[in-house]
């Protein structure tokens, strides 16, 4: 069975950190372990130190699986970024982490809690090729440190839609995957199962969020900011919306996908209870996670 982690926007949210910001690290750590997950990515609360970190989750008896960075290609060359990316990068392989994941924030308005989804960025045409030349460079560079460069389409940013994943996909080299994540992809307007098909061979990361459909069609009906979306609570863990895991999940194992498996619902702790609904992803998560798996 492939492993199931858990992302610490469970408990604690990065973008609007004071959703949550009364949670300890040690709550979220000692709540995912008994939940059953095998790893959790980072988060804004985890110290950056390797010597740390590791003796920390050790303890909880977790992994790291990965760590978001901010990439900044749309403004500087691949050299500036992986000199940028080096501290991220180290401490990925120092815990032992065979993922990084990046994501382009030129522009991006995932963070502003009052600019409206409208106003998101996007790429020119134009630019298409020199962002996708660098990030492969970057890719290379992640490839020959040892770790896969898994690129997080998301909400807000210029890399959206399913339009702009297959730009991506097709002005990238085989250095760079694609961090398929079932709820942005929903939000945007894309399938996530068809996304999972189109390029299973190329997807290095799995987050698993749910969507609750009529709370999504509202928010694009509003126009909401991305923030305002997930505090209405668009997003819920696996098997507790309107996305299709079985069929993303055997997409992936028609290739024989054996990468981690993340629960990544980001709600609001106060209405959402992390612990239960850390409990639920990983109950609902297994399940899918074997389905065709043989």
């Amino acid at each position: 069975m492939r492993s199931i982690g858990i992302n610490p926007i469970t408990w604690s949210n990065d973008d609007l950190q004071s959703v949550g910001g009364d949670i300890s690290l040690a709550t979220c750590l000692t709540e995912a372990a008994a939940a059953g997950y095998a790893g959790i990515e980072l988060g804004h609360k985890f110290p950056r130190d390797a010597s740390v970190l590791k003796p920390l989750l050790d303890d909880h008896g977790l992994a790291l699986v990965s760590g978001w960075y901010s990439g900044q290609l749309l403004e500087r060359d691949a050299r500036s970024e992986i000199e940028s990316m080096q501290g991220h990068s180290s401490l990925l392989t120092d815990m032992g982490c065979d993922v990084l994941i990046f994501a382009e924030v030129t522009g991006c308005i995932h963070s502003a809690q009052d600019v409206r989804l409208s106003r998101r960025p996007s790429i020119s045409a134009s630019d298409w090729k020199q962002f996708g030349k660098r990030m492969s460079e970057v890719g290379k560079a992640c490839t020959i440190q040892g770790v896969k460069l898994c690129y997080h389409h998301h909400m807000g940013t210029v890399v959206q839609s399913a339009a702009d994943i297959d730009a991506l996909m097709q002005e990238t080299s085989e250095d760079v995957f694609l961090l398929l994540d079932t709820g942005h992809a929903y939000f945007a307007g894309a399938d996530p199962v068809a996304l999972a098909k189109q390029y299973a061979d190329r997807v290095g990361h799995l987050h698993c969020k749910d969507v609750r459909e009529a709370v999504m069609h509202r928010c694009l009906n509003r126009d909401s900011s991305f923030l305002d979306a997930v505090l209405e609570g668009v997003f819920t863990v696996p098997g507790d919306g309107c996305i299709d895991y079985p069929g993303v999940f055997s997409a992936l194992n028609a290739v024989g996908y054996d990468g981690w498996v993340v629960v990544e619902a980001e709600q609001d702790p106060s209405v959402a209870t992390p612990a239960r609904y850390a409990q639920l992803g990983y109950k609902n998560l297994t399940l899918f996670a074997q389905q065709d798996a043989a």
